[in-house]
C-alpha cells in the first residue's frame, strides 16, 4: 500500500513540474495565464470565450456526473444499478 502511494505521489509531483510553464513562456503569455502551461496562450477575445465555454461544459459534465453517482434515481430492484450500489 505504502508502494503505490509513493508511486502515485511521484508520478504527481513529475506531471505537475512538466505541466508548469518555462520562463520563456512565461514571458509570452498574458498576465492572467502566466505560468499555467507552456505555449502562448489565448491570442485574442474568441479564444477566451472559447475556453469559458469549456470549462462551463467541463464544470456541467463534473457537476451532472456526481449527482447522477450518488442519487442515480433508478428505484427497481431488478435493475443493474441496484446490484451495484447494494453489492
Amino acid at each position: 500500500m505504502k508502494v503505490k502511494l509513493g508511486l502515485i505521489g511521484l508520478f504527481v509531483f513529475l506531471s505537475v513540474r512538466a505541466a508548469t510553464a518555462c520562463p520563456l513562456c512565461e514571458k509570452n503569455q498574458p498576465k492572467i495565464t502566466q505560468g499555467w502551461t507552456h505555449g502562448t496562450g489565448p491570442q485574442s477575445n474568441w479564444d477566451w470565450v472559447i475556453i469559458g465555454i469549456m470549462t462551463t461544459v467541463t464544470l456541467l459534465v463534473l457537476i451532472f456526473s456526481m449527482k447522477y453517482l450518488i442519487r442515480p434515481g433508478e428505484t427497481n430492484v431488478d435493475h443493474i444499478k441496484q446490484s451495484i450500489l447494494n453489492g
